[in-house]
């Protein structure tokens, strides 16, 4: 088959089938135009022609280039072109798959950097007034306390968070968030939370409501169009020069400090794992490392011949 044909194939399959997210099909996108065009350089014009050797050599390059690829990159890059190559075979359209014996790259596990406790409060604080303190008019104040709120209170991703709808709270307690691959899960939402979405619901979003186009997402912007991630990015970091934090904050921190919090106040990793959305528990545990520090300090406290 054409190489762009199949490639074309591969990535409509993952939109349409898969129900992959744009982000997730753009950079599959990426991943495999440059894997045409490395093929292309190797008069490969036709996936019939792709051969195990191939694609290792493929790897190898990419491995070995100057300036170096990340581990993370190379092992996306890997996947990319290994999910068209399977999707070739399981359609029929080639009868082998060369990557079948593609060994993906070794990756540094770094663990998490999570907030404290303390740190999460300073962030709360920074990001917008709470809801009995809230001023007639701050608007935004109000959207952005509810915003980080959510974040931490569900360990939701970015994406997840700006593509949420009114209704997706209509139970009160709960969301229901829509993760990777369009899977539907369910996450409590703690009090405090829930009174700072009140009080966004109430008294904020019907003003910026009416500013821009009917929608039902949830968190919206000053004119009125839904919150965008990279918003959402502005707000947190606004948040966090505000409460002089000095490690690096992102939306995805929240998360980090979400699972690390939940496991050392003792939540079962498996709960942990379908509160993240995460499709292996292996994914979860390696928040457990982030606990052994914790665990460390309590037995060097606690145990009469520790030091």
């Amino acid at each position: 088959m054409d190489l762009d044909r199949a490639v074309e194939a591969y990535l409509r399959h993952t939109a349409i089938e898969r129900g992959l997210s744009d982000h997730t099909v753009s950079a599959y996108r990426r991943d495999l135009a440059g894997y045409r065009t490395w093929l292309a350089e190797h008069a490969v014009t036709d996936t019939s022609e792709i051969t195990a050797a191939l694609v290792t050599s493929f790897a190898a390059e990419r491995a070995s280039a100057v300036p170096e690829v990340a581990a993370s990159s190379l092992a996306r890059l890997q996947s990319s072109v290994r999910g068209l190559h399977r999707f070739l075979a399981r359609e029929g359209i080639e009868q082998d798959d060369p990557t079948l014996r593609l060994r993906p790259p070794k990756q540094a596990q770094r663990l998490p950097k999570a907030l404290t406790i303390d740190q999460v409060e300073q962030l709360l604080d920074a990001s917008g007034p709470a809801p009995g303190d809230a001023k007639p008019g701050d608007l935004v104040g109000l959207r952005d306390r509810a915003l980080v709120e959510l974040l931490y209170a569900t360990g939701a991703r970015v994406s997840e968070i700006v593509h949420l709808d009114v209704d997706d709270l209509a139970h009160g307690d709960v969301v229901r968030v829509r993760g990777k691959g369009s899977k539907e899960r369910i996450v409590p939402v703690g009090s405090y939370a829930r009174a700072s979405i009140e009080a966004y619901l109430t008294r904020a979003r019907p003003e910026l409501s009416r500013r821009g186009r009917s929608t039902p997402r949830l968190f919206l912007g000053a004119r009125g169009a839904p919150l965008s991630r990279q918003s959402v990015w502005l707000v947190i970091q606004d948040a966090a020069t505000r409460a002089k934090l000095t490690a690096h904050v992102s939306p995805h921190t929240l998360r980090h400090s979400f699972a690390t919090h939940l496991l050392q106040g003792g939540a079962d990793v498996r709960v942990v794992q379908e509160l993240l959305g995460h499709a292996s528990v292996a994914t979860t545990q390696i928040y457990t490392h982030v606990t052994v520090d914790t665990l460390r300090d309590v037995y060097v406290t606690a145990h009469p011949r520790a030091r």
